[in-house]
């Protein structure tokens, strides 16, 4: 056992504590990872207000990059010392998704989330959010949940590659399959909407609207690629329609996780358009359609998981569109933070400001 520093979360609705944890040895086909940097993402603020579930008690944190620090019995093709980027949706490449190409549904990617990989000073268990744990100076995780990081991606830019930047590109790319030339809406503007902004603007959207309450983030949204930048409100489809030859968008792209938002996606859609949703919503939160306008309008309302990517293919793709300086990392960072800002992150989050916090590690 070794001991180390972790944001700890105790109870549904609580603010994570900073405490020594022990952390077991790696087993057979796991490693250690020393962490350089963990994204604070929305997920993680679901699970800690019981918007999504998940153990307790639980270091949240699944969006990070690090060093391999140690590996176990029976690990191939990483050593100590490679730079990775971390996969908190590992593929088991061997379940009917995943042998039918959608390793993004792998019915095995949560295996890890309900061990326990770790102890409290008392002696109880601690489980990882997400089966990655990243609110900690290092985690133990699969050898299959990491992603090679070259040396030349700085930790803070690399954090993100492992869930906001790869959802968002992903949702864009992989799913609604944006082509040159067509338009794009985006609803919400954190860090996962931000990404598919970028996305959009990489697939060559010839308009990307923006859409976020929060007005702070406009020129931010604008500097990634979205041409315009609208609040919501009762005429935000009539807006949408006047910038799109009164039609409504080829696309839209939904990054909040709310029905009456993804509703509104929908109807800002033109006949034939095509609605994606990213956001991971509440279960009780429905929605409706009537008979009439499905079949009417002829849109298309799609799921997005993970941004329907393979980390293993995607990563590196997007590791290339950095270095040639069309994907801009840095500045979806708002605050590089240390790990006892946990608390202020999720604030933030909530409040709906900023982009992306990111724990720097020393």
């Amino acid at each position: 056992m070794g001991q180390v520093r972790a944001a700890v979360l105790h109870e549904v609705g609580g603010s994570p504590k900073v405490e020594e944890i022990d952390l077991a040895p790696p087993g057979a086909g796991q490693i250690r990872v020393q962490l350089g940097a963990t994204g604070v993402c929305h997920s993680d603020l679901s699970l800690s207000n019981g918007t999504m579930t998940t153990v307790l008690p639980v270091i949240l944190g699944h969006e990070g990059a690090g060093v391999v620090a140690e590996v176990g019995p029976d690990v191939t093709g990483v050593a100590v010392g490679d730079r990775v980027v971390l996969n908190w949706a590992p593929a088991c490449r061997q379940c009917w998704f995943c042998e039918h190409g959608e390793p993004y549904l792998c019915q095995n990617s949560g295996r890890a989330q309900g061990r326990a990989y770790a102890h409290l000073a008392d002696g109880s268990d601690v489980f990882p959010g997400l089966g990655v744990g990243g609110f900690a100076t290092q985690t133990v995780v699969n050898a299959d949940s990491v992603v090679p990081l070259p040396d030349d991606v700085p930790m803070a830019e690399a954090a993100l590659l492992g869930c906001a930047v790869l959802t968002g590109v992903g949702a864009v790319r992989n799913a609604a399959k944006v082509q040159p030339g067509e338009s794009v809406v985006v609803f919400g503007l954190g860090g996962v909407g931000l990404s598919a902004v970028q996305g959009a603007r990489i697939a060559g959207a010839a308009l990307i609207i923006a859409v976020d309450p929060v007005a702070e983030k406009a020129d931010l949204a604008r500097r990634l690629g979205a041409g315009e930048v609208l609040e919501p409100g009762p005429d935000l489809a009539k807006q949408i329609r006047a910038l799109t030859g009164g039609r409504g968008a080829d696309h839209a792209i939904e990054c909040v996780g709310r029905a009456d938002t993804i509703r509104t996606a929908w109807s800002c859609t033109r006949r034939g358009g095509e609605t994606t949703v990213v956001g991971l919503g509440k279960g009780t939160d429905t929605m409706t359609f009537n008979a009439l306008e499905v079949g009417y309008f002829a849109r298309t309302l799609r799921g997005c998981m993970y941004g329907s990517t393979d980390p293993a293919v995607d990563i590196p793709f997007l590791i290339d569109r950095y270095r040639d300086g069309s994907l801009d990392l840095r500045s979806m960072i708002s605050q590089e933070i240390g790990l006892e800002e946990v608390g202020s992150a999720f604030d933030r989050l909530a409040a709906g400001s900023g982009a992306r916090s990111v724990i720097v590690f020393g």
